[in-house]
């Protein structure tokens, strides 16, 4: 993926990384090379126009004025009227241009960052931040936009005015471009000395940034946490700790930007200072004359005016490549699940075997501590069964490798006879279906919410899934009906709705597998009594695996895996289970109530 450009060491990119971000981003820029071939085309006209001009003041001063020639001044002046009426114009076809091309190439950068992360597998989001990633791809991106429409095309612009009056002056007088010359090393100096210190400076203060982004991102999505405990002036307090670590990151950054752009003005505007004591000798020699000292001094300005424009630029090229950093250290990020290259097809129609064979696995995050290990389980197609066990047994990890979230260390798990790791993951998933115990609502419309499982699926199917989940009722009571708004995370519904669009969702996509992470365990009776009959609509002739909390889930399944410390404890009925396992008797009396604790 193209990556911008690193001005680490100079503006004329002399190290090999600068090359190579720069290649990166002109991948994105390729698309459009004849919108960036007419940029450069009204770029060369604007500042040869402006060049001219420096002759044009040539021409009024020696021929109009000091000749006292009206015809000759007239003459002169209708020419550089002309000449900046041409450079108006390629003015604002470069400026359109190349800001267009910012737009566009942003808006792709946003696009690949985005799709890429929604690439990448969860056990990458357990050590990201999600403020963090909303500020790279905002944040961040807008300063590629300022760099790729602006800044890029300043440099290119200033460059090519800057050789040009160089030129010019050589043409005038080859002495004076002598001391002229002397000062370019002057200038670049500081630009190399400060340009690695801002550009440091600049991906500080942008991490700093990102961290504002990451503890508001947290903090409002449990606003009602930070309320009911009376949060409010601790939050406020760390929240202040971090503008002022921002602050002070953007306050280093701008104290050596500062420095760069003064250091190059006092340089520039000494030297053009003494070239005019030098040239105004000369005109009284008799060496030069005032129209050529005139049209000199316009292009010596021109000079320092590019040198000093382009140290400013500087500025804004470091904090690009500090933004390109951030973004390139997520587009160089590898999913951890990937497709094979030629993957295993799936049978149709699909039964809905499910199968784990000696699967060990460990986290990312606890690489020493195996949430299964060697969990064997077969389910039958259309089969019912129940996963038990303590906290922390690993029966959430159950659900996550089976949708291949992840890839185990060992063992092999197969869905309708298939090895997953050699089927197409998207395949896999989508002949599973999950209603969660705290179920995802988007803050989209109610019939958006329940389409987000089958896209494609038309108003009259939206709505017979929600009168299968026992949904339609309430939502037909809403004030837009399907089309209300539910706002972030479903706020505008209670927890039993919540569940009930989300079995609508799981019944539209018709999906041959189910997952429920026991949907009823935090609701009320009513509530209950409601996602239950939804959910046994749903469970018919599914493979059905279920998380269990309620006797009554236990009663009515297959059979029961007991898991404990990621293995497999037993296998069997509830009664055949109370019976045979001391644990699963002690869980059954803790979480249903259904027995009496044996004696220690």
């Amino acid at each position: 993926m193209p990556e911008m450009t690193d001005p680490t060491a100079t503006p004329v990119l002399t190290t090999l990384k600068s090359w190579r971000q720069l290649g990166l981003l002109a991948g994105y820029v390729r698309p459009y090379r004849w919108r960036l071939a007419g940029a450069l085309a009204a770029l060369v006209v604007a500042a040869g126009a402006l060049l001219v001009l420096g002759q044009g003041l040539r021409q009024v001063v020696d021929a109009g004025i000091t000749r006292g020639d009206p015809a000759a001044l007239d003459a002169a002046l209708a020419l550089m009227l002309i000449v900046t009426l041409v450079m108006s114009a390629a003015t604002y076809a470069r400026f359109y241009l190349v800001s267009w091309l910012g737009e566009r190439v942003v808006m792709d950068i946003r696009r690949d960052v985005f799709s890429h992360l929604l690439t990448l597998s969860p056990g990458w989001f357990e050590q990201a931040r999600t403020g963090e990633m909303i500020s790279r791809l905002t944040t961040d991106t807008a300063l590629l936009e300022q760099v790729v429409g602006t800044s890029i095309s300043m440099a290119a612009r200033n460059v090519l005015l800057g050789l040009g009056s160089l030129a010019m002056l050589a043409a005038t007088s080859l002495r004076l471009t002598g001391l002229v010359l002397l000062v370019v090393p002057l200038v670049i100096a500081p630009i190399v000395l400060f340009g690695r210190r801002v550009r440091r400076l600049s991906r500080a203060s942008q991490d700093r940034v990102a961290d504002l982004g990451a503890y508001v991102d947290d903090t409002l999505h449990e606003i009602r946490t930070v309320q009911a405990y009376g949060h409010e002036p601790a939050d406020r307090n760390h929240f202040g700790l971090r503008l002022q670590a921002a602050f002070d990151a953007a306050r280093g950054r701008i104290r050596q930007r500062a420095a760069l752009i003064a250091a190059v003005i006092l340089l520039t505007l000494a030297a053009v200072g003494v070239i005019l004591w030098i040239g105004g000798h000369d005109v009284l020699a008799g060496r030069l004359t005032a129209g050529e000292l005139s049209a000199f001094v316009f292009y010596a300005a021109m000079v320092a005016g590019a040198a000093g424009a382009i140290s400013e630029v500087v500025g804004d090229l470091q904090r690009g490549a500090g933004a390109a950093e951030r973004l390139l250290e997520i587009l160089h990020t590898s999913p951890q699940v990937t497709a094979p290259a030629v993957p295993e097809r799936l049978p149709e129609p699909a039964p809905g075997e499910v199968e784990l064979e000696a699967v060990t696995f460990c986290y990312p995050s606890r690489p020493g501590q195996p949430a299964l290990d060697r969990f064997t389980l077969r389910v039958a197609p259309g089969k019912k069964v129940a996963l038990v066990g303590p906290s922390g047994a690993g029966k959430s990890t159950v659900f996550q490798l089976l949708r291949r979230f992840y890839d185990p260390q060992s063992g092999t798990l197969r869905l309708d006879g298939v090895d997953l790791r050699l089927a197409d993951p998207a395949a896999v998933r989508a002949r599973i279906a999950l209603v969660p115990q705290e179920p995802a609502i988007f803050a989209a419309s109610v019939a958006e919410n329940v389409r987000y499982g089958r896209p494609g699926a038309g108003d009259a199917e939206v709505r017979a899934a929600c009168e299968a989940a026992f949904a339609a009722e309430f939502i037909e009571r809403l004030p837009q009906g399907y089309d209300t708004y539910l706002g972030e995370r479903g706020v505008r519904l209670s927890g039993g709705q919540r569940q009930r669009v989300a079995i609508a969702r799981a019944i539209l996509s018709a999906r041959p597998v189910l997952l429920l992470d026991e949907a009823t365990s935090a609701l009320d009776s009513e509530s209950e009594r409601m996602v239950q009959a939804a959910l046994e609509r749903l469970m018919r002739e599914r493979t059905t695996l279920i998380i269990a909390h309620r006797l009554s889930t236990v009663k009515r399944v297959d059979r029961i895996a007991l898991i404990d410390h990621g293995r497999l404890a037993g296998l069997g009925t509830h009664e055949e289970l109370t019976r045979a396992s001391e644990l699963y008797a002690r869980l059954a009396a803790l979480q249903f109530g259904s027995i009496d604790l044996p004696a220690p």
